[in-house]
């Protein structure tokens, strides 16, 4: 036997039959989608758009929440160093905090317009009144978390329905050949099994995002609280001179 022969012999079985039959070597996320059932390309793309709109919630709530912060921190340095905090609080600024002082000033104004009555009964509607716009803040900035709870919870088993149905496809397949093999459903069980994968893509990161969300709406909660009593005490100590 030649040295050429002997070559040949060992490149021809170190070659894996995979690539020899020119079988992909590598999974390609695009090929598994367009060779999807139509079911299945549709739980997928359902799940690709879910997963976008996470990722865009994601930055634009982390963004927000940084603007918040530093517009409540700089209002309300501003506010207990002010003399006159009624201009601080007639403005325009969009500062969650400027809301619930103004809210206690309202009820100040309005109690006290036609003469103090009953300063217990003030004292009471002054801290439900900041309270109630606390609150309203605090609602009006999660309200978009309630999407990322959604998907966190629904879409694993909005792509398990696609795997199921494409698994069901698969055996479909076996029926319509009379064909037992694996190369008959293995790529369908593949491209099942790329919707659950999707799914978790999407689902994962929006339970995490939830839950970092809420307890930083709950920490700013806390510091308006926080807010809200100090300026409701000032006012308590005024109404005492009163």
């Amino acid at each position: 036997m030649s040295l050429s022969q002997i070559v040949t012999q060992i490149a021809s079985v170190a070659v894996p039959a995979s690539t020899a039959t020119g079988a992909p070597t590598r999974l390609d996320p695009v090929e598994l989608f367009l060779q999807a059932d139509i079911v299945v390309q549709a739980v997928m793309a359902g799940l690709i758009i879910a997963s976008i709109w996470v990722w865009a919630i994601i930055v634009s709530f982390s963004m927000k929440m940084g603007r918040l912060d530093r517009k409540n921190r700089e209002f309300e340095n501003r506010f207990w160093q002010a003399d006159d905090v009624e201009p601080l609080v007639r403005s325009d600024d969009d500062v969650p905090s400027r809301r619930v002082a103004a809210a206690g000033i309202a009820e100040w104004q309005t109690s006290t317009r036609r003469g103090l009555r009953d300063k217990e009964g003030l004292r009471q509607r002054l801290a439900s009144s900041m309270e109630a716009a606390v609150t309203n803040e605090s609602d009006s900035i999660a309200e978009k978390l309630n999407f990322l709870a959604t998907v966190g919870s629904v879409a694993p088993f909005v792509g398990l329905f696609g795997t199921v149905w494409g698994i069901m496809n698969s055996f479909f397949q076996i029926g319509a050949q009379s064909n037992t093999s694996l190369a008959v459903v293995a790529p369908g069980i593949s491209e099942a099994l790329f919707a659950t994968a999707i799914g978790l893509f999407a689902a994962i990161p929006a339970v995490i995002a939830y839950n970092r969300f809420s307890h930083r709406v709950n920490a700013f909660e806390t510091k308006l609280y926080r807010f809200s009593d100090r300026f409701h005490a000032s006012l308590s100590r005024e109404l005492e001179t009163m």
